[in-house]
């Protein structure tokens, strides 16, 4: 059987990063059958990046990649019926969630405001972390948010730019429904990954205040970690 490796959960949702959550609920909404083992450690995944997937003899990292591999693997149909122009928004999301991510982690391990108290909500629900642990995350996090560039932003401007793509997001979705239509598809799975770990998070950043007060992107939210919490049958 396949297995997932990601990060463990937090809050409630079955990954706490974004992209270990968007393959997470992908699986769960495309029906194949999977094992989910969570780790902090990421040595032994390809590229040294959580998540990836094993799946026989193969081992494969990146979710993009790993969505496309268990698509065609497996004959997930979930977008088997869309457009060009559904497939060129699905790619131009993608990569605003892509943004929205450096923005969520910044939050959670740079700004200072809020820091604390994801430190702590950690240590509570994963008690072998230890403070000399996570410090050195927190290190090493600054030094890829300084190269990637959001770390040169101060905390207001760096969420401003995560209010700008949620902004987007939510403008995308309809009063009821899912992005494109009446049913579930992968991108409504990756936008779920990002928004859950904003909906769902216990401490009150501008990016939760935004989620929660923009009721569609709420709705769209717990309707998919309603489907994806579900017991398989």
């Amino acid at each position: 059987m396949l297995t997932l490796y990601s990060y463990p959960p937090l809050f409630g949702v079955a990954d706490n990063n974004g992209y270990g959550l968007k393959v997470f609920a992908f699986l769960k909404l495309a029906g194949v059958p999977f094992r989910h083992e969570h780790i902090f450690d990421a040595s032994m995944a390809p590229r040294q990046q959580l998540p990836y997937i094993v799946d026989g003899h193969d081992s494969v990292g990146d979710s993009e990649t790993i969505l496309a591999y268990v698509t065609e693997k497996y004959g997930v149909k979930l977008d088997l019926a869309l457009t060009p122009a559904q497939r060129t928004t699905n790619l131009l999301v993608t990569r605003t969630l892509d943004d929205l991510y450096w923005v969520m982690s910044y939050s959670r391990w740079k700004d200072e405001r809020y820091w604390p108290q994801f430190r702590d909500a950690l240590k509570r629900e994963h008690p072998s972390l230890t403070d000399d642990g996570l410090m050195k995350a927190k290190e090493f996090n600054a030094q890829r948010y300084y190269y990637q560039g959001i770390g040169r932003f101060e905390a207001g401007a760096a969420m401003a730019r995560g209010l700008a793509d949620l902004t987007a997001l939510a403008n995308l979705i309809p009063r009821q429904g899912y992005v494109h239509g009446d049913r579930p598809t992968t991108i409504d799975a990756g936008m779920y990954g990002f928004v859950a770990n904003i909906y769902f998070y216990d401490i009150e950043t501008p990016l939760k205040r935004f989620v929660v007060s923009h009721e569609g992107l709420a709705q769209h939210c717990r309707t998919i970690h309603a489907a994806v919490s579900a017991p398989s049958p």
